[in-house]
């Protein structure tokens, strides 16, 4: 199975110099279309609900107190799956006129945040998981919904 760090690598390989923010925030989207698309996992590493929005922690270890990345040494990009190349592709391209922050705030108005954020008991928010099945859901029905639109 893919990385989280490997999804990492292979966007700032694409994109280049981007907002750890921002970084977070695609990697949540591609992890979320890639299970409406493909019914799979793109990587393991869990997500939670944080404050900003959707965070995967294994990411944040590394960047911590860094505004920006140019690259990520402990993913490899070539370990993407073709399929797995075409949601990244697909998601950086949509969400790419959008900062770190206009994606946060995207992301507070969409169920899977809001329901790991909201089921969480105050003192447990920013450790709430955010489920694989509501990702899949949620995503599939914006896929389903954008079909039946013309």
């Amino acid at each position: 199975m893919t990385s989280v760090h490997d999804v990492a690598a292979y966007i700032l390989a694409r994109e280049g110099n981007l907002s750890t923010m921002k970084l977070q925030k695609l990697c949540y989207y591609a992890q979320g279309w890639h299970l409406a698309w493909h019914g799979e996992r793109l990587f393991d590493e869990p997500i939670k609900a944080w404050r900003m929005g959707p965070v995967c922690p294994a990411l944040y270890r590394y960047h911590r107190g860094q505004a920006s990345v140019s690259d990520w040494p402990q993913g490899s990009k070539e370990l993407i799956s073709p399929s797995g190349a075409s949601t990244i592709d697909i998601v950086a391209d949509f969400y790419q006129p959008f900062t770190g922050f206009d994606l946060g705030n995207r992301t507070h108005s969409e169920r899977p945040w809001l329901e790991a954020w909201e089921s969480a008991p105050p003192q447990h928010r920013g450790n709430a998981e955010i489920s694989t099945e509501t990702l899949r859901e949620y995503f599939r029905s914006l896929h389903e919904g954008s079909e039946h639109t013309d």
